[in-house]
């Protein structure tokens, strides 16, 4: 799920969230059981937990013309949109002073929300930095371009960031990373079925309405779209794919600019360094050596023609939703209907809310947790995390196949994992940013400037491990394997994921699967490559890491077999480390609930669940959705987390507890065979 276009990246590149969108949420009222509305008692939870635990909800349940994808997180989402508005109509009427966050975040809301305005100046904001891109004669001028569109956090041909060194995670290093293509992933270039040919044609067509919108004659409009096309096929084919970046080794290429000048010498380094005011860029991790190296062949053998389309291109695309209703209608056609498959653009003030959090959302979240976020739920959040350590302490003691030394480190790494609950203890600093009254797409370029320079500002500075890299109203939560911590926005910790006055049993389900799904990322395929401190090491026997990578591999190989449309399948290797965390997470919460009921009497049988059959109904309410065919096709491609049915029927079917709690004949549909199952935490 994606609410907005270019806006400052959020998480680093070591971290990984339980979603890929970004949500918003508000807190719902208090519940005892499950929704018993949305379950299909025709079907045998034993076949498929999912479609029982759902399934009346499914067949009722159609999605919203506006959106891709509809569930339990759009629905929270929706719910908090009033409640966030409120926030946002309260600064915007209270006429604060210059500078203050109400005048800030109110002027944003309202710039943003002034259609008429916003249509009369049609793309004029852009003309200044159009005329640079057209007055470009040389490579010297192309890598200032370069520079100017990054700062606003236009990413073309590449990107630059400011975090961890992922081998000494004490220091903040450059990091580039290969980016600059328009389409979600470089498969969408390479591909030679007629689908993704089709659709390569479509996008042609729209990078040609989107030019004739700032100018272009149709002939003039459709050359560039044709050297847009075949420029940005030649950095896909310079890409990564998306399985080969999940590897934290091959993405750890040390570099400086010495090396750079032999490496890539057809780009002009020093210039680049000094228009971005880095004197001394010191150690350089370049995570695509091979893509660097053919920009840097592209500066010499690419005319500057072709270039001058490309940055045009990317400087509308990337600014399109904050202009003109032209821009921004032509925007929906391709990404909206052509990718995502809505039928209806989202109401302006949704796209707005959404967009204001995401510039400024600190600013934002502070007034949001005063509101819709007790202490109380802070600390309930807290004593849930310190149950999930302790029952995974207990898991890592129990397992058979890893040796002692490797388990002394799984302890200590355990142990150090930072946790951070609700919102920032320290909110950012926004008095150098400027929110003005004269244009949206200004001022979010402003807020792109903004974050760039805070990132950029890292370099050669102690990290921040204070720092938190989502909103406190997002409804998602990441581990950083860097950081070595999780985190959990106040936006998560709300029904029906988590609600102090709920039965434990929907609690361990919801929020709890999440905290142990944080937590199990820690020692997925990529986050066990890191150690306690964060640091890119290796710290397992190599006969362990071998009993882990078997399998891993297993899971893997299960997910693979999952038809999803057509004939498109889940991609096992693009997903491991989302359904190894969301098996270790699943089992870490059931054995974190049952150890919470030690001493206690017996919770009582709720609407003919028993409280174990609750955890895993509310474990399964929590994942129902419903997606478009092409949202599902796009996220096939590009998203880590398997579909949500089989975040649900794929966890389960390798968990005796479930079956046991079910009571399961061992040869039913949901049941994995004993001889396959996977059990790695």
């Amino acid at each position: 799920m994606q609410w907005f276009s270019r806006l400052p990246r959020v998480l680093p590149k070591t971290a990984v969230a339980i979603v890929s969108g970004l949500v918003m949420v508000t807190s719902l009222s208090a519940q005892t059981g499950v929704n018993t509305a949305h379950i299909d008692r025709s079907v045998d939870p034993c076949a498929d937990l999912y479609m029982f635990s759902n399934g009346t909800w499914y067949k009722s349940t159609e999605i919203p013309a506006d959106r891709a994808t509809w569930g339990a997180w759009g629905e929270l989402y929706e719910r908090n949109l009033n409640d966030q508005k409120s926030v946002l109509d309260a600064a915007a009427a209270s006429g604060g002073a210059y500078g203050s966050p109400a005048q800030k975040v109110g002027d944003f809301f309202k710039t943003a929300m002034d259609t008429a305005a916003i249509d009369a100046l049609g793309f004029t904001p852009l003309k200044e930095e159009l005329a640079r891109i057209a007055a470009i004669a040389n490579a010297t001028d192309l890598v200032d371009a370069f520079v100017r569109l990054q700062k606003k956090t236009i990413y073309v041909p590449f990107a630059l960031e400011v975090y961890q060194d992922a081998k000494n995670s004490t220091r903040n290093i450059i990091q580039f990373s290969q980016d600059g293509i328009g389409l979600p992933d470089r498969d969408y270039y390479l591909n030679e079925d007629g689908e993704s040919k089709e659709l390569r044609a479509q996008y042609v067509q729209h990078i040609t309405n989107m030019l004739k919108l700032i100018g272009e004659s149709d002939t003039e409009a459709a050359a560039s779209a044709q050297k847009v096309m075949a420029l940005e096929t030649r950095l896909a084919k310079a890409s990564m794919t998306q399985v080969q970046r999940r590897d934290p080794d091959s993405t750890y290429n040390m570099t400086n600019i010495d090396k750079l000048k032999t490496d890539a010498g057809g780009f002009d380094w020093n210039r680049y360094f000094a228009q971005m005011n880095i004197k001394n860029p010191g150690d350089i991790n370049d995570n695509q050596p091979l893509f660097t190296k053919e920009v840097a062949a592209m500066m010499s053998s690419t005319p500057l023609a072709d270039w001058r389309a490309y940055l045009r291109w990317h400087l509308v695309k990337e600014t399109a939703p904050y202009l003109s209703s032209a821009f921004v209608n032509e925007d929906f056609s391709f990404d909206g209907v052509i990718l995502s498959g809505r039928k209806e653009l989202r109401p302006r003030w949704k796209r707005v809310m959404a967009t204001t959090d995401a510039c400024l959302g600190e600013m934002l979240g502070k007034l949001y947790v005063e509101k819709h976020f007790s202490p109380e739920s802070k600390k309930h959040a807290e004593q849930l995390v310190v149950n999930l350590k302790a029952a995974l302490r207990d898991r890592l003691a129990a397992i058979d196949w890893i040796s002692e030394p490797t388990r002394k480190k799984a302890f200590e790494k355990l142990d150090a994992i930072k946790y951070k609950i609700g919102y920032p203890d320290k909110w950012r600093d926004y008095s150098k940013l400027e929110i003005k009254t004269d244009s949206y797409v200004q001022n979010v370029l402003r807020t792109s400037e903004f974050e760039f320079q805070r990132n950029l500002d890292k370099l050669g500075k102690p990290v921040d491990r204070d720092e938190w890299y989502m909103t406190a109203a997002t409804v998602n939560a990441y581990y950083a394997s860097s950081l070595n911590e999780i985190v959990f926005p106040a936006g998560i910790l709300q029904p029906p994921f988590f609600d102090i006055n709920a039965d434990d049993a929907l609690n361990y389900g919801g929020i709890g699967m999440v905290i142990g799904h944080e937590l199990t990322h820690g020692f997925d395929d990529e986050g066990r490559k890191y150690d306690a401190d964060g640091n890119l090491k290796e710290w397992w026997t190599a006969e362990d890491a071998a009993n882990f990578e078997k399998r891993a591999a297993a899971i893997r190989t299960q997910y693979s077999e999952y038809v999803v449309v057509d004939t498109f399948r889940v991609n096992g290797d693009l997903t491991s480390g989302e359904n190894i965390a969301d098996l270790g997470g699943t089992k870490i919460a059931y054995y974190a609930y049952l150890k919470s009921l030690e001493g206690k009497p017996r919770p009582p049988v709720i609407d003919g669940f028993t409280p174990e059959q609750r955890f895993f109904i509310n474990f399964a309410q929590c994942w129902r959705g419903k997606i478009r065919d092409e949202a599902q096709k796009m996220y096939l491609a590009t998203d880590p987390h398997s579909p949500d049915i089989f975040r649900i029927n794929g966890t389960v079917s390798n968990l005796p507890e479930f079956i046991e709690a079910f009571g399961c004949k061992p040869d039913a549909q949901g049941v994995r065979p004993v001889s396959i199952r996977v059990n790695i935490w």
